[in-house]
């Protein structure tokens, strides 16, 4: 019964009275999360290891062709012939250096030109994602992202590239709150019991946002950053 309660106080307390703000939107695994007061990203934290959802692979179209207007012309019509491409090929499309939003159509023109690395030269850069989990590896994601990106052809003078090295994405990190608490919940009373009955633990931090850091290839570790202090019972 003690074990019980201290389980459901430990979910209570890890679950905000306020929804949530990151319960359904895809984050990318390596950015970094708003600061929190005392918060260190060294801190060790049991936490849930889970399949990442994507493998995100940033890409840019570049175009140097001389007369302005042409160039920008060429460099949209590769942007709009690959997202046209996407869905056949069983990828998606995204934008954003945190939060991730999905790149249609309907948004294309919202990804703005930038100068390159001459003056008459412009790049678009986004995101390519393959899906993770159930017969899908991290290199056969990467086959998968390498096949779409030659499969957009050239238009004039731009073409598209991959740009740096692949991450992971999650979507709704925030939405493991509950499964983290069980296994703070689970390493607690197993802590508890093996120190015996004159000495408990004390837990704080339940409060702090949801944590996430890539544990390994194709999987993220989400935790809270929590602190576990032993204490004699009174």
């Amino acid at each position: 019964m003690r074990n019980t309660c201290l389980l459901l106080a430990l979910l209570a307390v890890a679950t905000p009275a306020m929804a949530q703000d990151l319960e359904r939107q895809e984050i990318v695994v390596t950015g970094s999360r708003i600061e929190q007061d005392n918060y260190s990203d060294t801190m060790p934290a049991v936490g849930l290891r889970r399949p990442a959802d994507f493998l995100v692979q940033s890409v840019v179209i570049r175009g140097d062709t001389r007369d302005q207007a042409q160039r920008r012309q060429e460099i949209r019509k590769m942007l709009a012939d690959a997202v046209r491409r996407a869905d056949a090929m069983g990828i998606e499309l995204a934008y954003g250096d945190y939060i991730l939003t999905t790149l249609t159509a309907a948004n294309v023109d919202e990804i703005g030109l930038q100068g390159d690395n001459r003056p008459d030269s412009e790049r678009v850069a986004f995101l390519v994602k393959a899906r993770l989990g159930g017969t899908q590896s991290g290199e056969a994601a990467e086959a998968q992202i390498a096949r779409y990106i030659d499969s957009v052809p050239e238009v004039g003078r731009a073409q598209m590239d991959e740009w740096g090295d692949s991450t992971l994405s999650i979507v709704g990190p925030d939405s493991y709150r509950p499964q983290i608490a069980e296994k703070i919940a689970e390493d607690s009373l197993a802590m508890a019991a093996r120190l015996g009955d004159g000495y408990g633990v004390e837990i704080e931090g339940l409060n702090m946002p949801v944590q996430w850091a890539q544990s390994g290839p194709g999987e993220v570790l989400l935790y809270i950053p929590y602190r576990l202090e032993v204490v004699p019972r009174p």
